[in-house]
């Protein structure tokens, strides 16, 4: 093959590769029309939920009549008191990053429409294989719909019965936020007493827990967050707070054993400068600017600077479980944590309280209570 050939294959693999670039990017940011409502049963006995039919904004959610669901042989039907956000809420009606969350949830619009993990509620009826929970039971977990009058949940799943010492409302903060602070600072970070751990977004919904599961688990702890914040994260048991807005703390003279960044707002470069020279990040959250491949850059950043240094860097990936569940439980009865909540909407107001946790500035948990 001659010069002027292999140059005329290679534009041709050039325009070949552009156009299927591109055609990937349309197909998997393309967002398609809210879908209709479907026809209820005629008998179908009704309840108010939660729905998004379309990816976008989150007023595109609408609070719809859906069937109200009848447990299952192993299966609790709980009246939902209260419910929370978290960002793979809006997350999820946005669609972003494109290609993880639409993989997982449906190119083009939702696979499913309703919306909500977090809640907690009163057993109303229970399947006739149930002999863990019975009606009048308070109980709290997780289940997609939890943003609903009522939701079923599998008895062997993610539901078990509230401490005494905390009201619905916290306790439907707890599951998602509570049990990913304890995967982050446990499992990937192996925290062990009197180490000196920095959590980079101490105030926030994750950030609130960790700093206080954190000091459950005998840590120094550094909460870095903003001035409005400074009162609060000291109220959880900060050792020690740096104000983000007066300083930078990967510019600063302290060492740290484990650093949990909800944020993303330093490179990992930064952060390890910081660092022990055996020490671990804990990645949890992303900069927000991440709309197409989200924590998968994260990884490989992480999976390469792990290759050349002696620290560990982790992408962190929460899983829901029961038995973790029990441990946040536990942590709620003892009064080692405390969930703290920002705002409270009622169901109707979802795509406000969507909005405002979209914004960053949530302080602690935003909880829904249905009307």
């Amino acid at each position: 093959m001659n010069e002027r050939m292999a140059r005329r294959v290679l534009v041709l693999l050039a325009v070949l590769l552009t156009g299927a670039a591109i055609s990937f990017a349309l197909f998997v940011s393309h967002s398609s029309p809210c879908g209709p409502v479907p026809a209820l049963p005629a008998n179908a006995k009704l309840m108010k939920a939660a729905v998004a039919r379309c990816y976008g904004a989150p007023d595109v959610v609408r609070i719809e009549d859906v069937e109200k669901p009848t447990p299952a042989a192993d299966e609790v039907l709980v009246k939902v008191h209260a419910a929370a956000v978290n960002p793979l809420d809006w997350h999820r009606v946005r669609g972003t990053p494109y290609y993880l969350s639409r993989k997982r949830n449906g190119f083009g619009a939702p696979r499913e429409p309703r919306l909500g993990v977090d809640f907690a509620g009163t057993v109303e009826a229970v399947g006739p294989d149930v002999t863990h929970f019975k009606p009048g039971d308070q109980v709290f977990g997780a289940r997609t719909g939890a943003f609903a009058e009522y939701v079923v949940v599998s008895a062997s799943r993610m539901i078990v019965h509230m401490p005494p010492n905390v009201s619905f409302e916290q306790a439907a903060a707890t599951n998602v936020a509570a049990i990913t602070a304890l995967q982050a600072l446990r499992d990937w970070g192996h925290i062990t007493a009197g180490e000196k751990v920095l959590i980079n977004g101490a105030s926030g919904g994750v950030g609130t827990f960790a700093v206080q599961i954190a000091k459950a688990y005998g840590a120094q702890v550094t909460g870095v967050c903003s001035t409005a914040n400074v009162g609060l994260v000291r109220s959880i048991g900060a050792d020690r707070i740096i104000d983000y807005k007066k300083n930078d703390f990967t510019e600063g003279e302290a060492r740290y054993d484990l650093i949990v960044d909800m944020v993303g707002n330093h490179s990992l470069l930064d952060l390890r400068r910081v660092l022990e020279p055996r020490g671990a990040v804990v990645i949890v959250g992303s900069a927000e600017n991440r709309k197409w491949f989200g924590s998968m850059a994260d990884r490989l950043e992480a999976d390469a600077l792990n290759v050349l240094v002696s620290q560990d860097f982790l992408r962190m990936r929460s899983d829901l479980t029961k038995n973790d569940l029990l441990v946040v439980r536990g942590l709620l009865r003892t009064g080692k944590v405390v969930p703290i909540i920002d705002r409270r909407y009622g169901l109707r107001e979802l795509p406000a309280a969507l909005g405002y946790l979209e914004t960053g500035r949530a302080r602690g948990k935003v909880v829904i209570v249905p009307e």
